[in-house]
């Protein structure tokens, strides 16, 4: 079974609970004790026409689950966030209504901020109750946007990078698909209605044997991590996985075989996505230059895991699975577990 991308086109789907009679805490984005626009997990996502409900209307507060456990998998305490395409997003261990479609979310790093695509296919920026929304760029039309997701960079004292190269680290890489042609682009976020912009992984060095250019077309899934502009990206046509930074000069590098990559918080490991004897792996390995060992975290899976995303300490990685969301230790100490019968994608915030 090969893995599936979905390049933002996802299916409304309803919320599940395992425990069919119980409503969770209202629980807002921000705190388990807040959030007007918190719904119960049991509720149907999605009831009101994409784009034309407020945040939060319609929306009660349940019960408390017993033991404080919150049964859709998500909570204050884990920081994991669930998108299905439709207008909720699970969150806190119950579902905020942010008023439009959204698909793909993601987290800015200070997870003040969630980045998504809307039901018109424009991105989209967000507070994490669902209010704020801006429009940092308008689908022009006859194309498909998804996996949104922040490039950030920190001042190393001592460090000179590209000119300009700190204004491009406050930026959102998205893939876009049109005509069945795919390829990476960027929008400043604090210029609304900007226009994209294409991002061409190269080398500064113009390519040699050890570090040639990287293919220019059939980019998507971008990723960002550590500290210094980093994106991990795959590369369809090749079956391969990149990562690429400018932080000091150009450069991109080819890190195997797979997709869906998710770069860890510091950079330092990535996450993705391999298919093995009919089912859709996750495999770590580390970004260094040096070291090239990778490691199926999955080796027994009679499932298929993909679209991975890590926890903001590192020690943690979620994945999808056709029966909702898993977890498992980011060094493979244990096999996944299933927290969620959300079925969507998984993000942590910050």
């Amino acid at each position: 079974m090969s893995v599936r991308n979905r390049f933002g086109t996802a299916a409304a789907i309803a919320l599940m609970t395992t425990v069919g009679a119980v409503l969770l805490s209202a629980c807002g984005p921000d705190s388990p004790d807040s959030g007007p626009t918190a719904a119960p997990t049991g509720a149907v996502p999605g009831s009101a026409a994409p784009g034309t409900a407020s945040p939060g209307t319609g929306s009660h507060p349940g019960s408390p689950a017993p033991g404080g456990k919150e049964v859709n998998g998500t909570s204050a305490a884990n920081h994991l966030t669930i998108s299905t395409g439709t207008q909720t997003v699970a969150m806190n261990g119950a579902t905020v209504d942010f008023g439009t479609t959204v698909r793909d979310l993601a987290w800015s790093p200070d997870g003040k901020k969630a980045a998504f695509v809307n039901g018109n296919g424009d991105l989209v920026t967000a507070n994490p109750d669902g209010t704020g929304k801006v429009t940092l760029a308008k689908n022009p039309g006859g194309e498909t946007w998804s996996h949104p997701t922040w490039q950030h960079a920190t001042t190393d004292p001592g460090v000179t990078t590209v000119p300009g190269a700190l204004d491009r680290f406050d930026t959102i890489v998205f893939a876009s698909s049109k005509g069945g042609a795919l390829k990476l682009e960027k929008v400043p976020t604090k210029t609304p209605g900007a226009t994209p912009e294409v991002l061409t992984p190269h080398n500064s060095e113009g390519g040699s044997e050890d570090m040639p250019q990287p293919p220019q077309t059939g980019n998507t899934w971008a990723n960002a991590g550590g500290h210094r502009g980093e994106i991990a990206y795959a590369n369809t046509p090749a079956g391969e996985v990149y990562i690429y930074d400018d932080y000091i000069r150009p450069s991109t590098r080819d890190l195997g075989k797979g997709s869906q990559p998710a770069l860890s918080p510091d950079g330092e490991h990535l996450v993705f996505v391999r298919s093995v004897n009919g089912h859709d792996h996750l495999f770590t390995r580390s970004t260094q230059f040096d070291q090239k060992a990778e490691k199926d975290l999955t080796p027994s899976a009679t499932t298929d895991y993909t679209e991975p995303a890590w926890s903001p300490d590192g020690k943690t990685i979620a994945a999808r699975t056709p029966d909702g969301v898993s977890t498992l230790p980011a060094d493979g100490s244990a096999a996944p577990t299933q927290v969620s019968t959300i079925k969507g994608l998984p993000a942590f915030r910050p």
